[in-house]
């Protein structure tokens, strides 16, 4: 099965981030076709999917740039012709390749810091709407930037058979990711992922930027209690506080907003 997809894979060197975007007419696309880790770089399989591509890839990318590391997991591959591939290494160099066999429209764009690449596509205009919102948005957010260049893709067109799946990937170095947004089938998956980071970055963000890291294992959970008991009474003085539970930790619940716990 051919997955029809448009992505976006990018590396800030500067701000030690990378990521991918990316959209299909498939369910799930987000979960065989996403590989990144901001100390090597990130890579997007697709078409003809081969997972293997993103895995060898990456760890190639450890030692090799992103042109070579593609080369040579292609030249491994039984049916190089069918798949397509972006891949940018972390200091911003990026390379793709789209087999002869991918499904038309298809084809792929490369920048400085980024590559885009399609298959099954309205035409080329998906891809050029989505490296002219990556280049014209540096001063964005890197997970904001990613996801205004997917949404442009699907407003130039996207996959020619319609919507189904989005994500949307964020690593920055830590052994798990900054952010992992899955639509896995909606009719509008593009606009439910615009929904879902929404909430991510008002109630998950803050809670994954205070988790530990390796230089600091205790993580900074200390500040996030503090905000939330700042926000707890101030919501307590706000509202009758017979309507609010009191947690005896000190932490405010009511049904709504986030938990310092999962």
């Amino acid at each position: 099965m051919y997955a029809g997809t448009f992505s976006i894979v990018a590396h800030d060197p500067a701000a030690g981030v990378c990521g991918v975007a990316v959209a299909s007419r498939m369910p799930a696309i987000g979960a065989l076709t996403v590989f990144a880790h901001a100390d090597v770089g990130a890579v997007a399989t697709q078409a003809l999917i081969n997972p293997l591509l993103g895995v060898d890839a990456l760890e190639l990318l450890r030692t090799l740039p992103a042109d070579e590391a593609l080369a040579a997991v292609l030249a491994d591959d039984p049916e190089p012709d069918s798949r397509q591939v972006a891949v940018v290494d972390r200091t911003g160099r990026a390379a793709a390749h789209t087999g002869f066999m991918t499904h038309p429209w298809c084809g792929h764009r490369t920048g400085e810091g980024y590559a885009v690449a399609g298959n099954i596509l309205t035409g080329g205009a998906t891809l050029d709407a989505m490296a002219q919102v990556w280049e014209s948005g540096a001063d964005l957010p890197f997970d904001e930037r990613l996801l205004r260049a997917l949404e442009a893709g699907q407003a130039a067109g996207g996959d020619r058979r319609g919507r189904q799946s989005a994500a949307l990937y964020v690593h920055t170095g830590n052994p798990y990711p900054h952010l992992d947004l899955r639509v896995d089938e909606h009719t509008d998956p593009v606009a439910e992922l615009r929904r879902v980071h929404g909430v991510a970055r008002r109630e998950l963000l803050p809670f994954v930027e205070a988790l530990p890291t390796r230089e600091n294992p205790a993580g900074a959970f200390d500040r996030l209690h503090e905000e939330e008991t700042v926000e707890g009474r101030t919501n307590a003085c706000a509202s009758d506080p017979r309507g609010r539970e009191h947690r005896p930790e000190g932490r405010w619940a009511d049904g709504a907003g986030a938990s310092l716990e999962g």
